[in-house]
């Protein structure tokens, strides 16, 4: 099953994150089918940048959001 979810980057105490489209029994930081955003919680307020075309094409082949993409994609507009 494909998932599209969120992997960690940043330093300690700093999270980044970017939207993945990957395998669901992929590790977190392992490998991924494609990039489709990013997530900045650290910036006031947090900034949400997808790729509102390539989201729309990987939910229409059948992939799957987890919860919390699933509140980034609604605010982005998806």
């Amino acid at each position: 099953m494909v998932k599209i979810r969120l992997t960690r980057k940043g330093a300690k105490k700093k999270p980044f994150y970017r939207v993945i489209v990957t395998e669901s029994r992929v590790r977190r930081d392992g490998p991924f089918l494609e990039i489709i955003g990013t997530y900045d919680p650290m910036k006031t307020p947090s900034e949400v940048k997808i790729d509102t075309e390539r989201a729309k094409y990987w939910l229409s082949c059948g992939a799957q959001p987890t919860s919390v993409v699933k509140k980034l994609l609604k605010i982005s507009g998806i």
